[in-house]
């Protein structure tokens, strides 16, 4: 059974297309100070998944994108935003013989909005159209940074990149940081995150509101989506079930600003604080 990260939405009429996930490959190679309890990993050991999570392979709905129904239509509908390689990094060096071909569908796909996180932002280069300019209007990357050596070095060379739609993802977060010399006009959001899992690492409050601060100062979007398993708030350590910590980290009320446009289909808030990315 291939695991999939997923999605809970609360109903409202302002949802008018729902998210889905395109995972073309399988696997991930653990990278850095963030990837220790891993996820997919972690699910891949609890649950199995027929697959070895150390291991990068070629999902059989690589073509997703591109796939018709009996009726000629796509199977991916028209609007939809897509989260891509949820179980692997997009940038990953064992997928970059499949990348290219990737790159070809999310193109022919203008229709669909693609959302890619990665740890490998220094490899955003490797296998990039030809025609990619500035940046495709229906791509947003996400420049994952969980210590402050890793977005020193990944934030400095995300902010020269060419994308049009760009957003630092803190998570989990290991320590208090400061990237206020990488909020520029370019970064639509800040998203922050604990860890999950038993062998989660404590995530202190003081660090997420230190975060928020930064993004206020620069008029930079700001949201705390999750709390982890374990955050210090007031010298206390919560606890706190995988269940509970979206609605948790929704319930501090923080978040600054948040807008989205390249989600325009869906009420940002709702997103921000139902989304299980991490």
């Amino acid at each position: 059974m291939q695991i999939q990260k997923k999605v809970v939405l609360l109903r409202t009429d302002k949802i008018t297309t729902m998210p889905s996930y395109w995972n073309p490959w399988y696997g991930c190679i653990k990278h850095s100070e963030g990837c220790k309890h891993c996820y997919v990993y972690r699910q891949d050991e609890m649950y199995g998944s027929g697959k070895r999570a150390n291991q990068v392979t070629k999902n059989a709905d690589f073509d997703l994108p591109i796939r018709r129904k009996r009726d000629k239509t796509y199977k991916l509908r028209s609007g939809q935003l897509i989260y891509t390689c949820m179980t692997s990094d997009f940038f990953v060096e064992q997928a970059d013989q499949w990348r290219s071909e990737a790159w070809e569908m999310i193109r022919l796909r203008k229709d669909l909005r693609f959302f890619i996180f990665t740890k490998r932002i220094d490899r955003f280069r490797v296998n990039l159209p030809d025609d990619w300019g500035n940046g495709y209007d229906n791509v947003m990357i996400g420049c994952t940074v969980e210590n402050q050596i890793l977005a020193d070095y990944r934030l400095s060379i995300f902010n020269e990149l060419p994308i049009k739609h760009k957003v630092i993802i803190i998570a989990p977060m290991l320590e208090k940081m400061d990237i206020s010399a990488y909020l520029d006009d370019e970064i639509r959001e800040v998203a922050t995150s604990g860890e999950s899992g038993t062998e989660a690492r404590i995530l202190d409050y003081e660090w997420i509101l230190d975060i928020r601060r930064q993004c206020i100062e620069k008029d930079i979007p700001f949201c705390f989506h999750q709390t982890g398993a374990k955050l210090l708030k007031d010298g206390k350590l919560y606890r706190i079930h995988r269940y509970h910590q979206i609605s948790q980290a929704n319930k501090a009320s923080i978040n600054y600003k948040l807008r989205r446009d390249f989600e325009r289909d869906l009420k940002t808030e709702e997103i921000c604080s139902q989304l299980k990315f991490f």
